[in-house]
């Protein structure tokens, strides 16, 4: 029988699968950690009480991306070359999604609407990453290899995405509330068609590297296409809709680490 338990087991107990799967997910945190340094260091002066906290959020990315090298160390690993169309932020980009790494490569400060740009773009993809940590914690949390990081860079992961919301809020309150409301759902709707494309090269990639039968492969992407079309119609709602979090100022302070993933 399918499901993300068997599969996301199939990926832990295959060292080529392994391998990819953490290089994919090192890549994309290191791309992360980076974007959120350049743009705390460009914030305009109006905002710059959000420099902190645009800092923490990216050395809790650069962990996440430590850790995920950790893991390939501990089973002999090395990371491996990402293909292309697996690289989910640099499709995002391409898309017009989030700022543009050439924008964070000057030495121009960011303008107002830049920093809600940033923060509706990560409001969505906060929401995605947050849903498969919960999922992986769900099936995972107890596993003597993966267990210890899964719920690590979960806490993360949900502590970035009260970050969002309630700094949206604040915007919103200061005058930005039309363009957090477009922002926002522009990068949801391109958000669900470069995580089902991902998605189903992500499982191409697998599958060969599992030896998955045409009928299991198939069965797969349907699945995935299936969940792009649920969230086309009516699940993007979710990743637009903004509540002031449990968690409050959940970016104060110091990034945490752990001796084992510094």
């Amino acid at each position: 029988m399918l499901s993300a338990r068997s599969l996301f087991q199939e990926i832990v107990d295959n060292d080529d699968a392994f391998q990819l799967f953490c290089s994919i997910a090192a890549s994309g945190e290191a791309q992360g950690g980076w974007e959120n340094a350049r743009i705390a260091a460009l914030v305009p002066d109006a905002m710059r009480d959000l420099a902190p906290k645009i800092t923490r959020h990216g050395a809790d990315e650069d962990k996440h991306g430590r850790i995920f090298h950790a893991l390939l160390r501990k089973r002999g690993l090395q990371a491996v070359p990402v293909p292309p169309e697996t690289d989910y932020t640099m499709l995002l980009e391409r898309r017009g999604i989030g700022l543009a790494h050439d924008k964070l490569r000057r030495q121009e400060a960011l303008t107002e609407d830049d920093i809600v740009v940033y923060l509706a773009h990560s409001r969505v993809t906060e929401q995605r990453a947050a849903d498969q940590m919960d999922m992986l914690v769900k099936y995972f949390g107890d596993h003597p290899v993966v267990g210890k990081a899964i719920h690590m860079i979960s806490n993360d992961e949900d502590n970035h995405l009260a970050y969002c919301h309630e700094e949206l809020l604040r915007l919103a309150r200061a005058g930005h509330g039309r363009t957090i409301h477009r922002v926002l759902r522009e990068s949801a709707l391109a958000e669900i068609a470069v995580y089902r494309d991902v998605s189903l090269a992500v499982m191409d990639h697998m599958g060969r590297l599992l030896h998955w039968p045409a009928p299991k492969a198939a069965l797969l992407a349907a699945g995935i296409r299936g969940m792009y079309a649920y969230e086309r119609f009516s699940g993007w709602h979710r990743m637009v809709a903004l509540r002031m979090p449990q968690r409050r100022n959940a970016l104060g302070g110091e990034p945490l680490t752990t001796p084992e993933y510094a």
